[in-house]
């Protein structure tokens, strides 16, 4: 885990480095000032020689200053550090989640990856930052202040000694109970993470179902889990600071008490006594400071674990060693095709699926709820890979070409379409950023999304909210078959994503499609018959597995399920025109 996670420091290394370099000249200007001031005591105001005074006077305040400006610094650099670690480890994460196939994906739950990105990454920065700096002034502090007490006095700081082993014992117990619990926290943040998301996409649907009181009693139910959790967490970690006071008040105590009976005897000086507390009270400020460290790495070790996860999966879907990078035409071919999503060959959603389609033809696919219409479609641009046998386009197996490769000569317009913030242009230039205006005019008016466009008073320049919530369903979908054509594919695959829209403007984008773009091979997943009835060829899909093929005359005559679907449709709509 520790590696993964150094590889992220990068070009904040210097930072790093001269953190605990600074540390060092601030923790040994600090440990100087007690020694001076028992030179003060000793030989300036108890003996009255005021020349002394003002001598290690002034030391004193130029010791401070020295020390003020060490520890400016170090804190300086370690910000620095610490906020460019996090930064350099969140892109890694990043790009580390576009390389994921959706199986990956799938596997962590976008709500999981998002807190991961977020919190996680906060609290590895907020412990990256104490450990180069208050990892390293903690130990230093408490080996050079332990080296001035034992010069000053030997016997008095075996109590030290005594103590050090008590604290760690302490420390040790108090780490194995509560980091099982963080590691269960940051769990439950994922589901929190998930039960917001839902609520804030759907939220039309909530109020729509008045389901406020419901989705309130769900966050609620998480939450309390969370603080349930955390409070547990919290009063392991609570015994840290009693343990503390204890160790550092026990030592003051005795020293005090010792040392005043040294002072009478004569065999320590009030200067020695007073430095001693001091050292006294930096060494167990020290072991507080490591306490704290302690438990900062408690927390962030569940949360660097859940990181290191995320950059340690490796995506299912990869290049080959020598990739083909050309597509030579939009023909398709599934060879014996079986799918799971769980890599099962036993539990398939798709199952000996075998299927043709020459480039330029223009194919259907219907099928009724969970006959793995959709599964079918993602498998011709790569976006999972089968299970069993293999998919053909433009005569290679698809997992011989480089993914990008593929993809680009496959424009797939999915059932939930997907609209970002920025202009209408912005988005449209998804599919080919350096398109001219003309060209992205002319996508939009095969898409029949010209005239709406022109409407809106800023035209193309008129701004898309986040997910597309200012433009209607049926215009978020022609946008989003723009975005596809612009591309300009070989393959173009629309699921269902003319739902939205009239028949009579279903009808246009698909003679626009017959006209324009007769060289493209079209898919049209639909549940709507008349969108597929003039295809070159249909395909009936029925339980993941391929029911019947051939064109709507031919389907009607030898297709049970073609034929109750066109009556129920069609003839079901002419009735209620009549009535």
């Amino acid at each position: 885990m520790i590696k993964q996670l150094m590889r992220c420091v990068g070009k904040y290394k210097r930072d790093t480095i001269l953190t605990p370099i600074f540390v060092v000249f601030e923790v040994v200007m600090e440990v100087v000032i007690p020694l001076l001031m028992a030179y003060l005591i000793d030989n300036g105001i108890n003996q009255g020689n005021s020349s002394v005074i003002m001598t290690l006077g002034i030391a004193l305040v130029i010791s401070t200053l020295i020390s003020m400006v060490f520890g400016a610094l170090a804190g300086h650099f370690a910000a620095r550090a610490s906020a460019g670690f996090a930064k350099n480890l969140r892109q890694r994460m990043y790009y580390k989640v576009q390389d994921y196939s959706f199986f990956n994906i799938d596997r962590f739950s976008t709500a999981s990856l998002v807190t991961r990105l977020t919190t996680d990454v906060t609290n590895v920065q907020n412990s990256y930052q104490m450990i180069i700096r208050i990892a390293v002034r903690g130990p230093i502090m408490l080996l050079f202040s332990l080296g001035m007490a034992f010069s000053l006095n030997p016997k008095l700081s075996l109590i030290f000694l005594a103590v050090i082993p008590v604290l760690g014992g302490g420390l040790f117990l108090i780490a194995a109970k509560a980091h099982p619990v963080f590691e269960r926290v940051f769990k439950t943040y994922d589901r929190l993470n998930n039960v917001v998301q839902e609520n804030l996409r759907g939220i039309r649907v909530v109020k729509s179902f008045v389901r406020e009181e419901q989705e309130e009693k769900k966050f609620k139910a998480v939450s309390q889990t969370i603080f349930q959790d955390f409070s547990l967490a919290e009063k392991i970690l609570a015994f840290n600071s009693p343990l503390m006071q204890f160790a550092m008040y026990g030592c003051m105590l005795l020293i005090s008490w010792l040392g005043a009976q040294m002072i009478v005897s004569a065999t320590m000086t009030t200067g020695q006594l007073v430095s001693l507390i001091a050292y006294t009270t930096q060494i167990l400020m020290s072991l507080n400071m490591l306490s704290m460290v302690f438990v900062m790495i408690i927390i962030s070790r569940a949360s660097g674990e859940r990181i290191v996860e995320v950059l340690e999966e490796q995506s299912d879907l990869t290049d080959p060693p020598q990739p083909l990078y050309e597509v030579v035409d939009g023909s398709i071919r599934f060879e014996e095709v079986g799918f799971s999503y769980y890599k099962n060959p036993d539990k398939l959603c798709l199952d000996g699926i075998s299927l043709s389609i020459a480039s330029g033809e223009t194919v259907g696919i219907i099928g009724g709820t969970g006959s793995s219409k959709t599964s079918l479609i993602q498998l011709i641009p790569r976006l999972y890979d089968t299970t069993l046998g293999r998919v053909l386009v433009g005569g290679e197996d698809v997992r011989r070409y480089d993914i990008g490769a593929l993809r680009s000569k496959v424009a797939m317009v999915l059932q939930k379409n997907v609209l970002f913030s920025g202009t209408i242009k912005e988005n449209l230039r998804w599919g080919a950023p350096d398109a001219s205006d003309e060209e992205l005019e002319r996508v939009c008016r095969l898409a029949q999304a010209d005239e709406f466009i022109r409407a809106f008073p800023d035209g193309y320049d008129t701004y898309i909210e986040q997910g597309g919530s200012n433009v209607s369903g049926g215009q978020k979908q022609r946008l989003c078959i723009a975005r596809a054509l612009l591309k300009k594919p070989k393959i173009l695959i629309l699921d269902d994503s003319t739902s939205a829209v009239d028949t009579r403007t279903d009808a246009l984008i698909r003679k626009a499609f017959r006209e324009e773009i007769p060289a493209t091979t079209k898919l049209i997943v639909a549940q709507r018959i008349s969108s597929v009835m003039d295809a070159d060829k249909i395909v009936v899909m029925d339980g993941g597995r391929i029911s019947a093929v051939g064109n709507h005359a031919e389907l009607m005559e030898n297709s049970p399920i073609y034929r109750e679907v066109y009556e129920s449709q069609i003839k079901g709509g002419d009735a209620d025109e009549i009535a």
